[in-house]
């Protein structure tokens, strides 16, 4: 509306204005038209008083004539804005009609939505004294509840002569082995699952490995006793009052054991490789025929030498044959001397060389890092060499003297984790461990003693026997299994699952063994009757 007022006084003032335009324009015209005439009238007004009064007339018929002109003109402009305001004015009226019609709307709008919230409200507080009386109700039921509860508990006591807690203990108990009988459902299902993948696996690949490696790895015993010729000889080596015995024990650092043993010399000592000069060096004395103590000291000079020689070329091809390049010489010379050493009747040699070959052969299969798996292998008894000189288990010393010659961290802990001593680290371990396994079970690889043999047995059997609920064990196999009886009424089918679980575990903390050892637990119920 204040537009439309805008526009109206915009209007009256352009036409006030022509109006005065036209005014000012005829008190102009006139009194020009007047001093004209005087001037003509002074100057000629007898001669042009006709031209005067043809001249006032043309000139008020032009001044009537402009100022018709002006007014139509100003007319015209005024009829113009005001049907352009008229217009304007109408535009405005439409806009301003249809903002009212969408407040209308919206009113009507937020009306009907006020009227539905208020519907809700009164809903939700009739809800809301429904869910209170619910409420009071449901606290009544639960207080009836727990009132007749208390009195069942009460009741179930004096029938059952438990008190709650032990009734709790007691379901407790049972839902325990209940979970104990679906646990062992679950993992035994596991373990078979995964035992059919895994040992088809790891049949293929240990059997590969073992395929490829053509290592002689059967047993040898080091030679302790020299045979003689004759009975005449053992005077001969023993010497005047016992002087070339004792030249040849100090030259070497042995023991020379001569009694009723027919035509034998036995030779005692810790060392291997100063037994085996000894024996070289009697071997040599008793072909030369020539038995005194200085024959004796130039003897064992010379294989001493021998010998030196010898095992520098066994570590040399050991380490040729291996693979391995890069080698600390003190390490070859170590490598050579377990030449002259064995373990259960195994050549250490022969025996690391095994490995080494088996370990870097499972690493391609693998996919681990095949020099690290054959160095470590090659190394992993090193301790061995030296195990009776120097203080402490031959994976100890093995560790210190990899470290001393620096080798690599990588092999160094195939050597420390090679009998399972420390956590592996590596894949590389693993696979040194592996083929130590390997290298030490296969069929005539080892001897061990009567005696050890037999209290090998014996512990494992011990060892079985302790458990709850065993009835009888049976070490079989040579201690390659054990066969354990249970008690059917003690032992149930899900629970001899964790019995093997648990016997297995204890005997690989507590025993040293080649190999593995299976343990298998039988459990058998009979019902016997009779017909009469």
């Amino acid at each position: 509306m204040q537009n439309i007022a805008k526009i109206f006084s915009l209007s009256a003032f352009s036409l006030g204005t022509m109006l005065i335009t036209l005014v000012i324009t005829c008190v102009v015209v006139i009194p020009v038209t007047m001093l004209v005439m005087k001037y003509l009238a002074k100057n000629s007004f007898s001669k042009n008083k006709a031209q005067a009064e043809a001249i006032i007339k043309e000139a008020k018929a032009e001044a009537n004539n402009m100022k018709k002109e002006i007014v139509l003109e100003a007319k015209e402009e005024v009829h113009k804005l005001k049907s352009e305001c008229d217009e304007e004015v109408k535009e405005r009226r439409l806009e301003v009609q249809k903002a009212e019609n969408r407040i209308i709307q919206r009113e009507d709008f937020l009306d009907t939505k006020e009227e539905a919230l208020d519907k809700k409200m009164e809903n939700i507080e009739k809800i809301k004294e429904d869910l209170k009386v619910r409420e009071d109700s449901i606290a009544r039921k639960i207080a009836e509840q727990d009132e007749i509860t208390a009195k069942m508990t009460v009741e179930l006591e004096r029938i059952s002569k438990l008190s709650k807690e032990e009734a709790k203990k007691e379901l407790i108990s049972r839902y325990e082995e209940e979970a104990k009988k679906d646990a062992a459902i679950i993992v035994r299902n596991i373990e078979e699952n995964a035992k059919e993948d895994a040992n088809k696996k790891a049949k293929e690949i240990l059997t590969l490995a073992i395929q490829k490696t053509a290592v002689d790895h059967t047993s040898e015993v080091t030679v302790t006793s020299v045979n003689l010729p004759n009975e005449e000889i053992k005077g001969r080596i023993i010497g005047r009052e016992g002087r070339n015995i004792r030249a040849l024990e100090n030259a070497t650092g042995v023991d020379l054991i001569i009694d009723d043993t027919p035509e034998a010399v036995v030779i005692s000592c810790f060392d291997p490789v100063r037994r085996e000069i000894a024996r070289l060096s009697l071997e040599k004395l008793i072909l030369d025929g020539r038995i005194h103590p200085a024959r004796i000291e130039e003897i064992v000079e010379k294989v001493t030498k021998d010998i030196e020689n010898t095992i520098k070329e066994e570590g040399e091809a050991a380490v040729f044959d291996a693979g391995i390049h890069g080698l600390h010489p003190e390490l070859v010379k170590l490598l050579g001397r377990l030449k002259y050493r064995t373990s259960y009747g195994q050549n250490c040699l022969k025996h690391s060389l095994e490995v080494s070959y088996l370990a870097g052969l499972l690493a391609v299969e693998v996919g681990a890092n095949e020099k690290i798996a054959r160095r470590g292998g090659l190394l992993h008894d090193i301790g061995k060499a030296v195990d009776h000189e120097v203080e402490g288990t031959h994976i100890s010393i093995g560790v210190e003297l990899a470290t001393k010659y620096k080798e690599s961290k990588e092999v160094i802990h195939c050597i420390a984790a090679h009998h399972g001593g420390v956590e592996f680290e590596s894949l590389e371990a693993i696979l040194v461990q592996v083929a130590d396994a390997i290298s030490s079970s296969r069929p005539g690889a080892r001897k061990e003693s009567l005696e050890a043999y037999i209290k090998r047995l014996q512990q494992l059997e011990e060892i079985a026997n302790s458990f709850k609920g065993v009835e009888k064990s049976f070490a079989i196999q040579a201690g390659r299994e054990i066969r354990i009886i249970v008690k059917p009424e003690e032992i149930s089918d899900d629970a001899s699952l964790f019995l093997a679980k648990d016997i297995a575990r204890k005997v690989e903390k507590e025993m040293e063994y080649p190999g593995q050892i299976k343990v298998n637990v039988i459990r058998e119920t009979r019902s016997v009757d009779y017909a009469k």
